[in-house]
């Protein structure tokens, strides 16, 4: 059964409002609540009292958290940083809501990667499944989650949702389809010889375009939600990565020599990760609606722009 109404908030703070889902959800936000004040203040999240000035100084009725270190590699490289922005970070943005807005509502960015060795059994992961994250990423995400989830048992209005592996115009090239457009543009336009770099190939993943992630965190907003709720963000159908490949060089009209590329790959992996959908349908009435070639397409030609930008 779909969560009853809620009151549109009048106030929305948004953490990572500049990064690449932030910017798309924005403009989301924007046409779903025209009459609201969307906040994006720039406060550091590793700075607690930034953190608490912002949120007493906005009074927000709802807040999204999107701000993460949000690459597997860069978490890897320099794990303190990962810790202190995804944990610590999501615990300041917590305590700023008890303490200065209390009645704010909280939507928390979790992760599918804190599900991690939850996904060898091969079936499509439901909310129930344990967090067992392989990854310095999803330890990070996995450990706010569950902190959060202690918060609501203390009376923070916490929605977690865990979004699966989304791309879409605007991504960096740290995340994999934006490599390959990054790549397949480039040949396109001359700029590179005909050759991409990639890591492993064969590993499918549950991809969602980031414009359907960000209209299901608009769409949470529409609903009051149980305490400690969890949603998965999931499309439950995984695509091979190296079938990605094909379909971008496809779409490109290009040719081009693959090459596997040591530091593009990860020093564990899981062959199949997908996600269960039931529940976010049930709950929210949110499906993915944007068809995947379109996802391509646009992710595609957003490269080329850049391309052709610096062949200017």
């Amino acid at each position: 059964m779909t969560w009853p109404a809620a009151p549109a908030p009048r106030t929305i703070l948004v953490t990572g409002g500049s990064g690449f889902a932030g910017r798309h959800l924005l403009r989301e936000l924007g046409r779903r609540f025209p009459g609201a004040n969307l906040a994006c203040p720039a406060f550091d999240l590793t700075q607690p009292d930034e953190v608490a000035a912002a949120f007493r100084a906005l009074q927000p009725d709802a807040c999204i958290h999107l701000a993460a270190v949000a690459a597997v590699p860069v978490a890897r490289q320099q794990p303190r940083l990962a810790w202190e922005v995804n944990l610590h970070g999501t615990l300041a943005v917590a305590a700023a809501i008890r303490a200065h807005a209390p009645a704010c509502r909280l939507v928390y960015a979790s992760s599918a990667d804190a599900y991690g060795g939850s996904f060898r059994d091969g079936r499509a992961v439901r909310e129930t499944a344990p967090l067992a994250p392989i990854n310095t990423y999803g330890a990070s995400k996995a450990a706010a989650d569950l902190a959060l989830g202690a918060l609501a048992g203390e009376g923070l209005d916490v929605i977690r949702l865990r979004p699966f592996n989304h791309t879409g115009p605007g991504q960096s090239a740290a995340f994999v389809v934006a490599a390959f457009a990054r790549q397949a543009a480039r040949i396109a336009l001359g700029l590179q010889p005909p050759a991409l770099r990639v890591g492993a190939l064969d590993p499918a993943r549950d991809f969602l375009d980031v414009r359907d992630v960000c209209r299901a965190y608009a769409t949470c907003l529409r609903h009051r939600w149980p305490p400690g709720a969890i949603l998965n963000l999931a499309s439950g159908r995984p695509r091979r990565i190296g079938d990605i490949l094909a379909e971008l060089l496809a779409l490109a009209g290009i040719e081009a020599a693959v090459e596997t590329d040591a530091d593009r790959l990860r020093p564990t992996d899981i062959p199949l990760a997908w996600g269960d959908t039931e529940a976010a349908g049930a709950c929210l009435g949110w499906h993915p609606a944007i068809p995947w070639e379109q996802t391509l397409g646009d992710t595609l030609e957003d490269w080329m722009e850049r391309a052709r930008a610096e062949a200017a």
